[in-house]
């Protein structure tokens, strides 16, 4: 039987790069200026990198091979999320009032199942891992409420995984949209995920161990939260002790996204409470 332990970065890159091109299908706008101005930069940047290291032909060589090994395993989508997102990210959000953003990553799945709070995740019946309440109340920049806001949701499992990017598990496992009540308020019954490291038996991986880097990134909650009239925020947030918050592979940890969840009252797992603040359109 194919299980997530199985799962390989051929696979998970596979998926990650048809979930781009199935909902990103992103055409740029940019003036031919515009393009002419950024592809200039990124080549003289290359460039001066040869000119200055003194590149040699086997270091070319053996570049240009891992550059087709990277599209061949399908894992541009990672590389360019693990590495260069967050700096997208940065200027994206830069005039932001309200809560922090953070990147989107590679296993964004849209059209999660519609939940009214409190809501519990879709999950497996022996799911493992210790239960997490994240719960809290959506305003705008005025500290009002937004009524029927919708946080969306997915994380990795207690293994490090994700449904629809690796095999054996339910389509939906801890993916939801769920509406705040009348008073912005929700709550999330689901399971704390664990630190991972990203797919290292792939070119990304090659890259990671021929510069010596690691591979993990810190536990953490992807979000999209959203309310009419007010810009949508991507965000992650991250827990309080992870080894791997202060040197995330993504670079994408933000003090004022790091929980510190405290015993549940009654026993069972731990809670957090997180308020989210959208800028207006």
């Amino acid at each position: 039987m194919t299980t997530e332990i199985h799962a390989t970065a051929a696979a998970s890159g596979a998926n990650a790069t048809e979930r781009f091109r199935e909902n990103k299908k992103a055409t740029a706008s940019s003036s031919q200026e515009r393009v002419n101005l950024l592809a200039s930069r990124i080549v003289k940047a290359i460039n001066d990198t040869v000119l200055e290291e003194k590149v040699t032909y086997d270091e070319y060589n053996a570049f240009k091979a891992w550059l087709i090994e990277v599209g061949e395993d399908g894992e541009w989508p990672l590389f360019l999320d693990v590495w260069v997102e967050h700096s997208v990210e940065q200027v994206a959000n830069e005039n932001r009032e309200g809560t922090k953003g953070s990147i989107e990553g590679p296993y964004y799945v849209p059209d999660s199942p519609r939940l009214q709070s409190p809501a519990t995740l879709p999950m497996r019946e022996n799911e493992q891992g210790t239960p997490l309440l994240f719960q809290g109340r959506i305003t705008d920049l005025a500290g009002q409420p937004l009524p029927g806001a919708t946080v969306e949701i997915w994380h990795a499992d207690d293994e490090g995984f994700y449904s629809q990017f690796a095999p054996g598990l339910p389509e939906w496992n801890l993916r939801g949209a769920v509406v705040a009540d009348g008073n912005g308020y929700y709550q999330i019954n689901t399971m704390q995920p664990a630190p991972y490291q990203i797919p290292t038996d792939g070119s990304c991986g090659q890259l990671i161990a021929a510069a010596g880097w690691h591979a993990w990134r810190p536990a953490h909650l992807h979000l999209k939260v959203s309310a009419p009239g007010h810009q949508l925020i991507t965000s992650q947030l991250y827990f309080q002790g992870d080894e791997h918050v202060s040197d995330d592979i993504a670079s994408a940890v933000k003090p004022e996204l790091v929980l510190d969840p405290t015993p549940r009252a009654d026993g069972r797992g731990r809670e957090v409470t997180y308020d989210f603040v959208l800028d207006p359109e």
